[in-house]
């Protein structure tokens, strides 16, 4: 084993030089996975712009009813032709979603506490890859705590997920926990993505911060940007633009979509800046004209 002690910081992230593994297929470090990986990545990240845009409305499952998602049956349909993959809970799937919309799914995987527990980082697996595979997952969601009470277990479940998946060839998406006692610093960002990455996963969803091209360009895996919480809508926007500017592949937008006071303008204009390099200022257009529309 390494031992730490007399480790030098790494440096050299070389941020203006591109993958090096290229190839026949356009997701980052995904040339040599087999076809059935591959066909779902390719559900999940356009094959025009390379990027993708996630819906994320699990937050039920820890949170119970948010606003915004008081009736699933009613709040995400309008929303899903704007986005390529709905990352949900296999009940809410199940129960609200139309299976004819035939969108790419993020199958959040991982369970534990309510939000009433202090400490949240003691998920278990909470569904298995029989249930994955009748689901028709895309990719398989696993939230991982690093430096947390829990971190050893949710390794554990990471790592069984993608053992699973690779049997199967479903991907996993490695979801970066940031807990209330956990730092949000670049250095954490780092290891948690590379770690994540050399565990296996195909998928790291992380949030961006300081120095996110460094982070973007140290993972050998594509990264997806949570949204996180609730912020003006302008704000949401320049954070995604700056994220896919740092070398992100996509965002996994929830509270700043389903929250919004035009939730199908976010939409939109999420989408110009994944899939068609929308500045922040042409974006944040898309999102005031959709919500001036009649009947908005």
């Amino acid at each position: 084993m390494a031992d730490k002690d007399g480790n030098k910081i790494a440096k050299n992230y070389q941020t203006d030089v591109d993958f090096a593994r290229k190839g026949g297929f356009y997701v980052k470090g995904m040339e040599d996975v087999d076809w059935g990986m591959k066909t779902r990545l390719a559900k999940i990240f356009s094959p025009v712009s390379g990027n993708t845009v996630m819906l994320a409305f699990d937050h039920g499952y820890f949170m119970g009813s948010t606003a915004g998602l008081e009736r699933l049956d009613i709040a995400m349909p309008p929303l899903i032709p704007y986005v390529d993959v709905l990352m949900a809970t296999r009940g809410a799937l199940r129960t609200c979603i139309p299976p004819e919309f035939n969108k790419g799914i993020a199958l959040r995987c991982s369970a534990g506490s309510s939000m009433m527990d202090e400490d949240l980082s003691h998920e278990v697996i909470a569904v298995n890859i029989e249930d994955a595979i009748r689901m028709n997952a895309s990719c398989m969601a696993i939230q991982t705590f690093i430096g947390a009470p829990g971190e050893k277990s949710s390794i554990d479940n990471l790592c069984k997920t993608i053992d699973a998946g690779n049997r199967y060839g479903i991907p996993t998406l490695g979801v970066v926990a940031v807990g209330k006692n956990m730092e949000r610093t670049p250095g954490f960002f780092k290891l948690a993505t590379r770690m994540l990455a050399e565990f296996g996963a195909q998928i790291i969803k992380t949030y961006y911060c300081d120095d996110f091209e460094e982070i973007t360009a140290a993972c050998p895996v594509p990264i997806v940007v949570a949204g996180g919480k609730k912020v003006a809508e302008k704000e949401a926007l320049t954070m995604a633009y700056l994220s896919m500017q740092g070398g992100a592949r996509g965002l996994d937008m929830g509270r700043n979509i389903f929250q919004s006071d035009s939730p199908v303008g976010m939409a939109k204009a999420i989408g110009a800046i994944v899939h068609n390099q929308a500045t922040v200022d042409e974006a944040y257009e898309i999102y005031v004209t959709e919500k001036n529309q009649p009947n908005k």
